[in-house]
């Protein structure tokens, strides 16, 4: 599969019908999630490697994960709602995946990959905290979307866990009038994917 083609494939998906503020739910731009997604894949990360999605939210990264190749894929969140869609948009694509209703700090298993766009910290300061920690403790190599600004937070924080960032790339997140305090109809944020190995 092509870069593009994982792009469309991955644009097509059902969105949240109905986001949670406090689980700053909005969805992963296409373009954002297939650029991960090859990432990882060039860096031999996703095909025939066990691979999870912390917090999938409505299953970009772990149907991209499922259509790249990867052994098995195994997403992770809270909240029924966004797990039911994601059980959709992974039907519609002909994905197996594993979806598991459970608190980030209650994941559980051995992966060689996690992928995860994890909460920004917006509306709860320090949310992506137990994201990475979690991510680090199950997996040898780690793709996450972090606001740029916490770069040198999630560097430290690898560091202090004897985990490195082998890269970082910063990209224009746009996020969409969500939510009843947004007074734009769109609003774009400096984000960076980082590599944790």
């Amino acid at each position: 599969m092509k870069k593009k083609e994982l792009e469309m494939a991955l644009q097509s998906l059902e969105v949240f019908d109905n986001p949670k503020v406090n689980l700053e739910q909005y969805p992963t731009p296409s373009v954002i999630a297939s650029d991960i997604l090859f990432s990882a894949y060039a860096a031999g990360d996703i095909a025939g490697r066990r691979v999870a999605d912390l917090g999938c939210g409505t299953g970009i990264f772990a149907i991209g994960a499922y259509l790249l190749g990867a052994e098995s894929v195994t997403a992770f969140d809270i909240d029924a709602d966004a797990l039911r869609i994601a059980e959709r948009n992974s039907v519609s694509k002909g994905c197996e995946i594993e979806f598991v209703k459970c608190n980030i700090n209650e994941v559980s298993g051995s992966f060689d990959t996690v992928l995860m766009n994890p909460p920004f910290g917006s509306q709860n300061k320090h949310a992506d905290r137990p994201f990475l920690s979690k991510a680090m403790g199950i997996a040898d190599s780690v793709y996450s979307i972090h606001m740029a600004c916490t770069l040198d937070y999630i560097e430290k924080t690898a560091e202090a866990a004897g985990r490195t960032v082998a890269s970082h790339k910063t990209y224009k997140y746009e996020i969409p009038h969500t939510f009843s305090f947004h007074s734009k109809a769109r609003k774009s944020v400096d984000v960076t994917a980082v590599n944790i190995r």
